[in-house]
């Protein structure tokens, strides 16, 4: 077969580049010496299809490290060598806007660009531009560019996902991220190979796995996971699930990808008119900032906190046991962070969903134990899970009183903190000692925390109370 690599101009729309590509461009064509660059993979794609443009991948025949320092020096950024022995190196700075990006250096996966973009995973990511000559001309011998205007997610090769696994999983991903249809023998190779995912290191198919979790509509996303077989291998614990199950945790995924949608930033009239979404709006709108801050968090290497809510809803239904949880975790290589608030995520929604009451000591306990990082999350999932058990007719007193505890809790921690969640301390575990003659142990914690919910309760407001309090609570247990 014989491949065109001639630059030529796209057939049906141009390319489109956020400025700080064009300003980057300029700076390098002043550098001398400079070896031949390709700005390679999805950020080709996306300019294609005029979709954001964030990050960019660079290709050149050899020395990409060195070339990653060149561009940091002149961004003033810094640098990440990732694999020395391949030559991928990554370089990280800010725009004078303040916006963090990256720029991926690597040196060619084969001998030539063409055999690069062989090796490449599907067709629409297997474009290339010369960065150094007219950004507007494109590179293309797989014919990517009309796969991705014609929305098919095509294979390279036959031996595209046998080389490499873990393109399963990330071809389930682009699909429903770019909105297209996998082509059929590429959807059978899927199926076929789903199984050699295993044999990728986890970490790889973690990343893939939380990018999967990231997509606009995650339900549709592991959908299809589930559907051709690569969802159990990445996460074998989802195998185990009934039909019941599974039907349920998809539900839940779903409502809690429309209940962030209601309450960010990107909210239209349309998307809060259902009665069970505007009630929730018209009680959150106050702490709308507050909670996207916490949606929109990032833990290790980025990782989106809005992705570990989902994971949290998706595998709500397996258990609130620390222990199961935490099996789940580290079949994911999750951080210990991340692990611990994955956790606390699950065992708070399920405290919200049971709870009785939403009276001032019961908001302080779930607050004390649970603190902003995993109380805030948790109430969203609660929601999520809660109003996929309802029945398609919505139990509207039993929302209203799920939202009005949801409520209750947030207004506790952003509103009421020094009342309900954190009280200033009238005394310390020195003074009690020095007052009761007492000695270390356990018993100076069970006091202060006794002092602490009187406070609450409006048992106690002064140091004088606080110490009478310890000082009936001793003579009691004696």
């Amino acid at each position: 077969m014989v491949f065109d690599l001639s630059p030529r101009s796209p057939v049906k729309r141009p390319l489109f580049w956020p400025d700080w590509i064009l300003d980057l461009q300029e700076i390098l064509l002043e550098q001398p010496n400079l070896p031949d660059i390709f700005v390679v993979g999805g950020a080709v794609r996306d300019a294609l299809l005029h979709r954001p443009v964030k990050d960019i991948d660079l290709a050149t025949p050899e020395h990409a490290i060195r070339l990653a320092r060149r561009i940091t020096d002149i961004l003033d950024g810094d640098i990440f060598v990732m694999d020395e022995e391949r030559g991928v190196a990554r370089v990280f700075f800010r725009t004078q806007e303040g916006e963090q990006l990256t720029i991926d250096v690597a040196d060619f996966r084969a001998g030539s660009l063409l055999d690069d973009l062989l090796a490449r995973d599907f067709t629409l990511n297997a474009i290339a531009v010369d960065f150094l000559a007219d950004l507007g001309q494109i590179i293309d011998p797989l014919n990517g560019e009309s796969d991705a205007n014609d929305h098919i997610l095509r294979r390279c090769s036959p031996h595209s996902l046998v080389d490499d696994p873990i393109r399963c999983l990330r071809g389930v991903r682009q699909s429903v991220q770019l909105g297209t249809r996998i082509e059929p023998q590429t959807l059978a190779d899927i199926r076929r190979l789903a199984p050699e995912i295993a044999r990728t290191s986890p970490e790889r198919i973690r990343d893939e796995f939380v990018n999967l979790l990231s997509v606009e509509k995650p339900s549709s996303a592991l959908r299809i996971a589930k559907a051709v077989g690569v969802l159990d291998v990445a996460l074998p614990q989802v195998a185990a699930m009934t039909t019941d199950d599974w039907l349920f945790t998809l539900n839940a995924v779903e409502r809690l990808n429309d209940i962030l949608l209601a309450i960010s930033f990107r909210r239209t009239d349309n998307t809060a008119a259902a009665f069970d979404l505007g009630m929730m709006v018209m009680q959150f709108d106050r702490y709308r900032k507050q909670l996207n801050e916490q949606i929109n968090a990032a833990w290790a290497n980025n990782r989106p906190n809005r992705s570990l809510l989902f994971l949290a809803t998706l595998i709500y239904v397996l258990g609130q046991e620390k222990q199961a949880i935490g099996r789940i975790a580290d079949t994911l290589r999750l951080s210990v962070p991340e692990k611990r608030q994955l956790v606390a995520y699950i065992q708070a929604a399920a405290e919200i969903i049971s709870m009785e009451t939403d009276d001032k000591l019961m908001l302080h306990r779930y607050w004390y134990r649970w603190q902003e990082s995993g109380g805030i999350g948790a109430v969203l999932v609660a929601i999520a899970v809660a109003r996929a058990s309802y029945n398609v007719e919505l139990e509207q007193n039993a929302w209203l009183a799920l939202i009005e505890r949801a409520r209750s809790l947030l207004a506790a921690y952003f509103d009421l903190y020094e009342e309900i969640v954190q009280p200033p301390a009238l005394v310390d575990g020195h003074l009690l000692k020095q007052t009761l003659n007492m000695g270390d142990g356990p018993v100076i914690g069970d006091l202060l925390s006794l002092i602490r919910e009187a406070q609450v309760t409006g048992e106690v407001s002064t140091q004088d109370e606080a110490l009478q309090l310890a000082e009936n609570y001793l003579k009691s247990q004696n």
